[in-house]
């Protein structure tokens, strides 16, 4: 079930989170879908008993602390700006209004509500019998025929699909960490960015407010698609910053690859596997640069500090030709991987993502 159909839309679907063309792909899918129809009952009923569990009043000695955070922020001169950054500190508004309501209204913790969807998945060694609460250190762990949902603090919800071991790390209210051995979660999170991790052995998926699905294999590679939002796939010094619509492999001893759009064209897609996780060579990227569409400035952008030096000449005339860098921003700069250059070209390219 949970590999076909629509079942990793139907939380963001009826959390009203999807967009309407969406949301009426689902809504037709469930017209003529049993199977589908009773998973998101049983998706609706995990979700009413989670909202039924008891909150965890919050300590009052947190209050000093987040007055004293507020108390630093300082607010910045005004100057002329472009309308896209007008734009963009509307946006910023918005995020710092909602983070400032987040961090006075929520509830603390140190466990998290966790209701069966279905089956018997288990807590520990303990079977989950209707409802309970899973702490730090605790493992959440479902055969074939079971699934869980896990209410992330006040930030979201987890829900662990059949055949998946995860565990909660931290559950804190500055950090909510899972770290996930096998199978698969499905994520919705809306709180301030860099809140809710997932650890797996080949990379870290850090959420920049989103939804998303993260799949860990045997072999410790994993496959992260992002529905909703953003998302950084790390590990050491590799990032890659994965948008909705967009999907991202990974490998043990080699972090994330190169993210591509899940409607690229299948050459790219096999193309960018191969480059980032098989460290493929010129033919490869012969493949990548012929096959890319505007779009796909995302995989592009990627690109430049993933190829050798000699080829960095050639991924930026590519790059450059579809959308030139932004005021500012120099050839030499971004061949010497400057990191305020190329995010200056990131922040104009994700328009267009």
């Amino acid at each position: 079930m949970w590999e076909k159909h629509i079942a990793m839309h139907l939380m963001a679907y009826l959390n009203g989170e999807l967009p309407p063309r969406k949301a009426r792909e689902v809504e037709s899918h469930l017209e003529v879908c049993e199977a589908c129809r009773t998973e998101r009952e049983k998706i609706r009923a995990g979700m009413d008993a989670i909202r039924r569990l008891p909150l965890v009043a919050a300590p009052d000695s947190i209050w000093p602390s987040i007055a004293a955070e507020f108390g630093r922020r300082q607010p910045r001169p005004a100057a002329v700006v472009h309308w896209r950054w007008v734009l963009a500190a509307a946006v910023l508004i918005t995020l710092m209004s909602s983070t400032a309501y987040w961090w006075l209204h929520r509830p603390l913790g140190t466990e998290w509500g966790v209701v069966r969807i279905d089956g018997s998945p288990s807590i520990g060694a303990k079977p989950l019998v209707g409802a309970g609460h899973v702490r730090a250190g605790e493992w959440i762990e479902t055969d074939a025929h079971s699934q869980a949902l896990v209410q992330v603090g006040e930030i979201g919800s987890v829900q662990v699909a059949p055949n998946t071991r995860v565990r909660v790390v931290t559950a804190q209210q500055d950090e909510h960490r899972l770290a996930l051995a096998r199978g698969e979660i499905h994520a919705s999170i809306s709180a301030p960015p860099k809140l809710f991790f997932v650890d797996t052995a080949s990379g870290t998926a850090v959420d920049l407010g989103c939804e998303y699905s993260l799949i860990a294999a045997d072999d410790g590679s994993s496959l992260l698609r992002v529905i909703r939002g953003w998302v950084s796939f790390e590990w050491k010094e590799i990032d890659s910053l994965v948008p909705a619509g967009a999907t991202c492999r990974t490998r043990p001893h080699l972090g994330p690859g190169i993210p591509y759009f899940d409607d690229a064209s299948a050459k790219l897609k096999q193309a960018a596997d191969a480059f980032g996780l098989e460290k493929s060579g010129d033919t490869t990227l012969n493949v990548i640069l012929s096959a890319s569409r505007v779009r796909d400035t995302l995989t592009l952008w990627h690109l430049l500090a993933r190829v050798d030096p000699p080829d960095r000449n050639r991924v930026y005339d590519h790059l450059a030709s579809v959308s030139p860098p932004p005021a500012g921003v120099t050839r030499e700069m971004v061949l010497k991987l400057d990191a305020a250059a190329l995010q200056r070209w990131r922040d104009d390219l994700a328009w267009k993502w």
